[in-house]
């Protein structure tokens, strides 16, 4: 559906992005992750044709967003960071300027605007003027718009930036509806969003890719132990030392209240064999849980070790 080839950007002196090249599948939802001033938004910009590169090339459904610009945007609905909006147009009369804007036939406009507004919940807002909207029911007329002429592929830049925890779920939610037939990418600074919305990750830091995958294989590939937590009901200093004499058990942390932290092999899963030795030995077993790299910390990991090679 996109397909990024040695993508590059620069402002005279400063580059913006470095030879990024990556595809996006149809159907997927790609998370867009990286620090300020990483090159998202500059990505993104050139993906929906809104400004072009230096060099490289990118392609949205087989149409070059340079060569076949007009043809490549038809294929996109774009949500902007800023999400602007006409602020004294009422919803409706925006949403079918922006239908009219984005080519639709006058007997098409009408029902596709009906279609939007129930789509994304803003029917008790319909006739009401942007300007005295919620930022909520705002990012909602932005997605609204995005979705006006019913694209295959939707980028969206921060699409939950400055809202409430209540109206970040209800986007959120949002989102998950209109990606079961299109293809997304989709930036965040909230991390724990991306886990949510997103197939893959792919994280960006000084205009390169770090590393792009399925968050459950970059932490794979990150992690030196699989971390096991176990809560034991007496004696956490016995249970330390049962499962210390575990084959494959690299080190017992033991803590408060009867929780312990081990770590093993890298792809050993010792659970079960743990479990029988505690059992055997007499010992509660009130919880045990694999602990795998949240995205924060592979995030995190990645951009140090970046700036470390620097």
């Amino acid at each position: 559906m996109i397909t990024i080839e040695g993508l590059c950007k620069d402002y005279g002196p400063r580059i913006a992005i470095r030879d990024l090249t990556f595809e996006v599948r149809q159907g997927e939802v790609l998370g867009f992750l990286g620090p300020n001033g990483a090159g998202k938004t500059t990505t993104m910009k050139i993906i929906t044709a809104f400004m072009p590169p230096t060099s490289g090339r990118v392609s949205v459904m087989g149409f070059d967003t340079v060569k076949d610009s007009l043809k490549a945007r038809s294929c996109i609905g774009y949500l902007p960071e800023n999400n602007p909006l006409y602020n004294d147009l009422k919803v409706e009369s925006f949403l079918a300027f922006a239908a009219g804007a984005k080519g639709l036939k006058s007997n098409r406009r009408r029902e596709r605007v009906k279609e939007v507004i129930q789509a994304c919940g803003l029917e008790e807002v319909g006739g009401r003027v942007i300007g005295r909207l919620s930022k909520g029911f705002r990012q909602r007329v932005g997605l609204a718009q995005a979705l006006i002429n019913d694209p295959p592929v939707l980028v969206l830049d921060e699409p939950t930036i400055g809202l409430d925890p209540k109206q970040i779920y209800e986007i959120r939610h949002l989102i998950k509806d209109v990606a079961r037939d299109r293809t997304i990418v989709l930036s965040s600074h909230i991390l724990p969003e991306v886990s949510q919305l997103c197939d893959r990750v792919a994280i960006i830091n000084k205009g390169g890719i770090v590393a792009i995958d399925r968050p459950e294989n970059l932490t794979t590939g990150l992690r030196e132990h699989t971390s096991i937590t176990v809560r034991v009901g007496r004696d956490s200093a016995e249970a330390a030392r049962v499962i210390g004499a575990q084959d494959g058990v690299v080190k017992v942390v033991p803590a408060e209240d009867g929780l312990l932290t081990i770590d093993t092999g890298r792809d050993t899963d010792l659970r079960p064999a743990i479990v029988r030795q505690l059992v055997a030995a007499d010992i509660d077993v009130y919880e045990i849980t694999r602990r795998d790299l949240s995205l924060e910390e592979i995030f995190m990991r990645l951009i140090t070790e970046e700036a470390s090679d620097a």
